[in-house]
């Protein structure tokens, strides 16, 4: 909204809660910005033309120039052909967490998918996000488990792969991309909150035979580990969000979605009360300050 020159829309987000007047506004401004994304020249030739037809080009130059920038990060011509594939291929695989062993209907071994995984993850071209098992501070990664990949920049996803003509048509963006875009959108946002720090956002998983979980995102506030769920559904449908919450030791959740700000007072079906906090996409990226204003009204 900065790029774009719009400060009036802008101040307007920065209001926590935010006023519902301005929640039609700010979701159209989600909504381009997640489907072309946020490279800065990108940005620049969207806003003078916002024909997709003109980004084409600039996606091609950012997105080769890193591909050739790849063997920078290589010292042989295999670890270079596996980068190559994995940076062709990742997009493909937003919606899933994945294995290393044959990747992307390959014959590659697990090590040296793996340790291609982390040339790039090192270069934050594609990163991989384990999950936690951990319900309080502080969370752990558990490595042995299979990852989630995390791609730099979303809207260079999209043109990857040829969804941002259909996203156009979209009134809610949940769907798209078999519903891997949104989520991969607001991970991002949750990286960029990162400023002085490097870590990375976790995911929360709990794996038994009759009650598996995976919590979206997690989220560190004080002594609390507080669950994110990224939904479009009504709230009876939080199923994994339902088990963290009845583990934890606080009453705190939240939903993110394409509605407007609401914060709800209900109970899980085992009938522990809690309080969720329904934020639109675009109020992610002033989830601390959202996440205070929750502890603070309770």
């Amino acid at each position: 909204m900065e790029a774009t020159a719009n400060p009036a829309l802008l101040e307007a987000l920065w209001e926590v809660p935010i006023r519902p007047a301005a929640h039609r506004p700010l979701m159209e401004a989600f909504h381009r910005y997640a489907i072309i994304g946020g490279m800065p020249e990108v940005i620049r030739v969207d806003s003078a033309n916002r024909q997709l037809s003109d980004l084409v080009a600039v996606y091609e130059s950012i997105w080769s120039t890193y591909k050739n920038d790849v063997e920078k990060y290589t010292s042989n011509d295999s670890k270079r052909r596996i980068i190559k594939h994995l940076m062709d291929t990742a997009p493909l695989y937003l919606d899933e967490r994945v294995k290393f062993q044959g990747f992307g209907s390959t014959n590659y071994r697990s090590r040296e998918v793996g340790e291609a995984f982390r040339t790039l993850d090192a270069a934050r071209i594609i990163r991989l996000l384990y999950p936690t098992t951990d319900i309080t501070p502080p969370l752990k990664a558990d490595l042995k488990k299979s990852p989630r990949l995390q791609l730099l920049d979303t809207g260079i996803i999209n043109y990857t792969l040829n969804i941002q003509a259909e996203m156009l048509a979209m009134a809610d963006l949940s769907t798209a991309y078999r519903g891997a875009v949104i989520p991969h959108l607001i991970t991002q946002e949750l990286i960029s909150l990162q400023q002085q720090t490097d870590n990375k956002p976790f995911f929360w998983v709990r794996e038994k035979a009759q009650s598996s979980a995976e919590v979206d995102l997690v989220h560190v506030y004080q002594k609390w580990v507080i669950p994110i769920e990224i939904k479009s559904g009504a709230t009876g449908s939080l199923r994994s969000l339902h088990q963290f919450v009845d583990a934890a030791d606080h009453p705190f959740a939240i939903r993110i979605y394409g509605g407007e700000f609401r914060l709800e007072h209900t109970v899980t079906p085992n009938k522990k009360p809690y309080i969720l906090l329904n934020l639109p996409y675009y109020a992610v990226t002033l989830l601390t300050q959202y996440v205070s204003w929750l502890v603070n009204q309770t």
